[in-house]
C-alpha cells in the first residue's frame, strides 16, 4: 500500500508535467519576460542546492527538516505560482505554464548535478510539481478570472488569503514527503507525516514566507525585487547548512568513540554500529520522533562504552546473559563516561539505564536492551538459525527483560530486512 502511494505520487507528477510541456509548447509563453525570471531563480536555486543530508545509523536520511534541498528554488516557484501582478500590471499565465516554466527550469539547475553523479530524487521532483501545482490552481484561476480582486482587493485581506494558501500548501507539501518516503523506506506513515509538521515552523515556513513576499514584492516594485528578496532566504540556507556540518562532525566523533570498545576488544567488531542501525529501524517502527531516533542513535552507538572500564573483558564483549547486578554496573558506568563526553543529558540516562527492569526504562533505553540482547545472541549474524533463536529468547524474556511491543517491532524489522528495508552493519 506504501509502494502504491509513492508510486501513485510520481506518476501523478509525470502526467501533470507531461501536460503543462505540452501545452505551453502548444500555445507558446504568455510573457516570456517574466517567465524567463522566475526560471532563472528557480534554476540557480537547483545549482545551489545540497543532498547531503544527516543520517541515521540505518542508512536512511532523516525526512524530515531535510526534504527541502533547494529553498530558493522551492521559493522561486511558490512565488511565480502565486502571481497576480508585475509592478501594477496584472499577469496572465495560469497554472500549466506555472508547472512547465518550474519543470523546465529545475531540470537546467539538475545539469551539473547530475553530470557528476547526484541528481535530485525522483520523489523531491515529484514533490516539487505537485506542491506548485496545487498552489497555482488554488490562486491563478480566481485572479485570473477576477473574482479574487473583486473580493478581496489588493489589501490585507489579499495578504490574508496568500497566508492561508501557503499553510494549505505547506501542509499538501508534508503529506506528500510523508507519502513518498514512507513508500521509500516502509516507516509508518503517521510518525513520518508528524515529523513533516513539525518541521514546518523551520525551513518549511521560511520558504512559504520568502515565497509570498516575492509575489507581492514583484507584484508592486516589478522584477527587479526577486533579488533583493533572495537575500533572506540564501543567509538562511548558508545557516543551516553549517549546522548540517555541525551535526554530522558530531555524529562522525560519537561513532568514533563507540568503536573504542570494539578496537580495545571488549566488543565484536561491528556490533555498536549494527545495534544503533537496527535501533533507529524499531524506533522508528514504533513511531519515534526525528529528535527521538537522533537521541536514540547516540545512545545505542555507546551503550557498551561502560566495557571500557573493565579489568576484565566480558565475554565476547555479551552483556544480554550477564547477572543482573553487573550488567547494571556497566550500564551505570556507561552512564558516567557518557556525560564525560559531552553528550546529551538524555543520552547518558539511556545508556546508564539499558540494564533496568522495561517497565522502569525510557523507551529509548528498553529498544537499546532488546537490539543489544538479540546481536548478542544472534552472534552478529555468524551463526546459521541465530536470529530465530535469538527473537525466541528475547520473546520468553518478556516478562520482565525486555518490552513485548519493542520485540514484536524487532521481528517485523527484521522479517523486512530482505527486501532491503533494513541492512544490518556486518561483523568488521
Amino acid at each position: 500500500m506504501r509502494a502504491l502511494a509513492g508510486w501513485a505520487v510520481r506518476a501523478a507528477a509525470g502526467v501533470l508535467t507531461a501536460a503543462a510541456l505540452g501545452h505551453t509548447l502548444w500555445t507558446g509563453v504568455v510573457e516570456p519576460g517574466t517567465a524567463l525570471a522566475f526560471a532563472t531563480l528557480v534554476a540557480l536555486g537547483e545549482l545551489a542546492r545540497r543532498d547531503h543530508h544527516p543520517a541515521h545509523a540505518d542508512g536512511v536520511a532523516g525526512p524530515a527538516g531535510y526534504g527541502r534541498p533547494a529553498p530558493l528554488g522551492s521559493a522561486g516557484a511558490l512565488a511565480y505560482a502565486l502571481l497576480g501582478h508585475n509592478a501594477g500590471h496584472p499577469t496572465h499565465h495560469g497554472v500549466l505554464q506555472t508547472v512547465a516554466v518550474v519543470v523546465a527550469a529545475a531540470l537546467a539547475g539538475t545539469v551539473p548535478h547530475i553530470a557528476r553523479g547526484r541528481g535530485p530524487a525522483l520523489d523531491h521532483v515529484a514533490r516539487r510539481v505537485l506542491t506548485v501545482a496545487f498552489a497555482a490552481a488554488c490562486f491563478q484561476p480566481l485572479y485570473n478570472s477576477g473574482r479574487l480582486g473583486e473580493r478581496l482587493g489588493q489589501g490585507p485581506y489579499l495578504v490574508l488569503f496568500l497566508l492561508v494558501l501557503l499553510g494549505l500548501t505547506a501542509l499538501c507539501d508534508a503529506a506528500l514527503a510523508a507519502a513518498t518516503a514512507g513508500a521509500r523506506t516502509g516507516w509508518p506513515y503517521a510518525p513520518l507525516l508528524r515529523d513533516e509538521l513539525r518541521a514546518l515552523p523551520g525551513a518549511g515556513s521560511a520558504i512559504c514566507a520568502t515565497g509570498a513576499v516575492m509575489a507581492l514584492g514583484v507584484a508592486v516594485a516589478g522584477l527587479w525585487a526577486l533579488p533583493v528578496f533572495c537575500v533572506p532566504l540564501l543567509l538562511t540556507q548558508m545557516s543551516f547548512r553549517r549546522i548540517t556540518a555541525v551535526r554530522t562532525t558530531y555524529r562522525q566523533t560519537i561513532t568514533s568513540l563507540a568503536r573504542a570498545t570494539e578496537i580495545a576488544g571488549y566488543t565484536a567488531p561491528g556490533h555498536a554500529r549494527r545495534v544503533a542501525a537496527l535501533s533507529c529501524a524499531v524506533g522508528r517502527e514504533l513511531g519515534l520522533s526525528e529528535r527521538e531516533l537522533t537521541v536514540l542513535e547516540y545512545a545505542a552507538l555507546m551503550h557498551d562504552i561502560g566495557q571500557l572500564s573493565l579489568v576484565d573483558p566480558v565475554p565476547a564483549g555479551a552483556t544480554a546473559g550477564l547477572p543482573a547486578a553487573e550488567a547494571r554496573r556497566i550500564a551505570e558506568l556507561g552512564g558516567e563516561v557518557a556525560r564525560q563526553t559531552g553528550v546529551p543529558a538524555e543520552v547518558a540516562v539511556i545508556v546508564e539505564r539499558q540494564a533496568d527492569p522495561y517497565r522502569e526504562q525510557p523507551v529509548a533505553a528498553r529498544i537499546v536492551r532488546a537490539v543489544n540482547a538479540y546481536d548478542d545472541l544472534a552472534g552478529g549474524g555468524r551463526h546459521p538459525g541465530g536470529s530465530l533463536a535469538a527473537l525466541e529468547q528475547l520473546r520468553l524474556g518478556t516478562g520482565r527483560d525486555y518490552q513485548p511491543e519493542v520485540v514484536e517491532s524487532l521481528a517485523r524489522v527484521l522479517a523486512r530486512g530482505g527486501r532491503g528495508r533494513v541492512t544490518p552493519v556486518p561483523p568488521g
